[in-house]
């Protein structure tokens, strides 16, 4: 079963028999499968976005698409969640769910709060199935930057990238070979610590990991970042400790943490350029005191995880690609 039809098989009777009569060849860039009440069903398809009509066609006419109702959102929601939607409150809090497989489940709706913070979701209004593929092999064409050929430690790391241009795909895959070990580099593999603060790395589905991580990583999923990097370090004795999408104050003061102590940290954050992270206090401190020594530079130019530039952190001089400050 490919990831489209094991996310297809979580959908509302109706809208599963439509997207089944679609051609599978016309789905294999499948990413998003948004479901809005009151609104057309929507298919994020590579670049694009398009309907599905009554007949199940793909159609860049978005008018031509079918409606969501009240009884698609109820019987999906009771698919993804076994029948069991009030034993799904801390999901309903954080705004998603993981289904097996590693794919993901956003959910709005109106926010029932509880003395200022939010307690659950009700009223669900819309979902939107994100597809979890893994890319084996993401990361070979950089791996050879991000070790020491001297010494074979592994650089502290920051990759950079837009929404949606593959930056937790190459972070997982980082990951994994790091995890495993890379032979043809000389390098044995080392352990590797993920903080998984939503769950979109590992993936995981009742605690397991639904991607491959590697053989000597240990995850800490749903687990603030800050919180689970220190952790990680004082319990699981990382040598490398990864995360996604840092940019709080406290998530430096724990990568320091970590420095201090020895561990390497591979991390992301959204943006475009170092002049870009410039802009953002937390994230500039961390550029002018050179912790990272290699900045990955990610963009959409050839589709998600294409590789604009690696920079070397102490010089930010261009190791692969071009840069300009």
């Amino acid at each position: 079963m490919t990831a489209s039809q094991e996310v297809i098989s979580y959908l509302t009777p109706r809208v599963r028999r439509l997207m089944e009569t679609i051609p599978a060849e016309e789905l294999v860039e499948l990413e998003e499968i948004r479901m809005r009440l009151g609104r057309i069903l929507l298919l994020r398809i590579g670049t694009k976005e398009l309907g599905v009509t009554l007949d199940g066609r793909l159609t860049t006419r978005l008018e031509e698409g079918v409606e969501m109702t009240t009884e698609d959102l109820h019987k999906t929601l009771q698919i993804v969640s076994q029948s069991s939607i009030y034993a799904l409150e801390e999901e309903f809090r954080n705004g998603f769910l993981t289904l097996p497989g590693g794919h993901r489940v956003g959910l709005v709706g109106q926010t029932v709060l509880e003395k200022g913070r939010i307690k659950t979701l009700k009223y669900i209004s819309g979902l939107n199935f994100r597809i979890g593929r893994q890319v084996l092999g993401a990361a070979d064409r950089i791996m050879a930057y991000l070790i020491n050929p001297q010494n074979r430690s592994v650089y502290h790391t920051l990759l950079i990238s837009p929404p949606k241009a593959g930056k937790t795909t190459l972070l997982r895959d980082i990951i994994r070979q790091l995890s495993n070990g890379i032979p043809e580099l000389g390098f044995p593999g080392v352990n590797v610590g993920l903080v998984d603060e939503r769950s979109e790395i590992a993936g995981c589905y009742a605690g397991v990991s639904q991607k491959e991580i590697g053989l000597r990583t240990d995850v800490l999923d749903r687990c603030p970042k800050a919180k689970g990097m220190i952790m990680l370090l004082r319990s699981m004795s990382p040598q490398v400790v990864a995360t996604d999408e840092i940019g709080r104050r406290e998530d430096a003061e724990a990568i320091e943490d970590l420095l201090n102590a020895g561990v390497t940290v591979i991390t992301t954050v959204h943006g475009v350029s170092l002049v870009d992270l410039r802009m953002r206090p937390v994230i500039r401190d961390l550029i002018t005191q050179k912790i990272f020594e290699r900045f990955v530079l990610l963009s959409y130019a050839r589709g998600p995880g294409t590789i604009e530039a690696i920079i070397d952190g102490r010089t930010e001089r261009p190791l692969l690609g071009q840069y300009v400050t």
